[in-house]
């Protein structure tokens, strides 16, 4: 799975997660549901994704040769 899309499913995960959570929990959940929100507005305007960056350094490894 290329990165943006593991980016995308695990933003998209989350959201959702915490929506459930927020509904059926505690309200206190919207807040990750925002977090979330952020995060994405944040990279699209500054091209930085720290988890692009987590991934990097976990699973989605450069080669270097």
């Amino acid at each position: 799975m290329p990165r943006e899309s593991a980016i995308r499913l695990i933003a998209g995960t989350f959201v959702l997660t915490s929506l459930a959570l927020g509904w059926w929990v505690d309200a206190r959940w919207f807040l990750l549901t925002a977090f979330v929100g952020i995060n994405l507005v944040q990279s699209s305007l500054t091209r930085w994704c720290l988890l692009e960056d987590v991934l990097e350094a976990t699973v989605y490894r450069t080669r270097r040769s």
